[in-house]
């Protein structure tokens, strides 16, 4: 059970992420390096060494699963110091859920922007060709037919993923 004290954090956390982002494409580090550190801190006061170090692993996981698309240029820096500051907050597990429900919400934002584009024949049409052309030739192709006039913000979908997690969709505990 989440103390109200992190849930206020995280909430302020996002809103301004996701502001941010939505507004500027960043997600700035005068945010989420000062959040990481109040997570760290606030897990001190709460339990101690124990929950300092509970705090830091969950950072680890937070920016430990987030690097690998970020060095494939699928997300910004932003999104994996916002996901390392949430870790900081939620920890290790709670990181995971919250990673995998950010993907998941993602999936379903970009399902949807790619269906306001093109409609729904038209970005189920692009998305077969897409998928029968890396099946054709083993995945060695990939359409640049899908991409988007305009550029995805991930933070959304981070910050939708925790709201899950907060509202109790928790997969791998919280």
């Amino acid at each position: 059970m989440m103390l109200p004290m992190m849930i206020i954090m995280l909430t302020v956390l996002l809103i301004i992420a996701t502001y941010t982002d939505l507004r500027w494409s960043r997600i700035p580090n005068w945010l989420t390096f000062p959040a990481m550190g109040l997570g760290i801190l606030t897990h001190i006061w709460i339990g101690g060494l124990g929950d300092a170090l509970f705090s830091l692993a969950g950072l680890g996981v937070g920016m430990g699963l987030f690097v690998l698309p970020y060095v494939c240029k699928a997300i910004g820096a932003g999104d994996v110091k916002l996901m390392a500051a949430i870790g900081s907050m939620v920890g290790p597990s709670g990181a995971l859920s919250i990673a995998l429900l950010s993907v998941l919400a993602g999936g379903v934002y970009a399902l949807s922007a790619m269906t306001y584009q093109w409609g729904l024949a038209g970005t189920s049409k692009k998305l077969t060709f897409s998928a029968y052309g890396a099946f054709v030739t083993g995945g060695l192709a990939w359409s640049g037919d899908i991409q988007l006039p305009f550029k995805l913000r991930y933070g959304l979908a981070i910050a939708a993923g925790t709201l899950l997690f907060l509202g109790g969709i928790q997969p791998f505990g919280g």
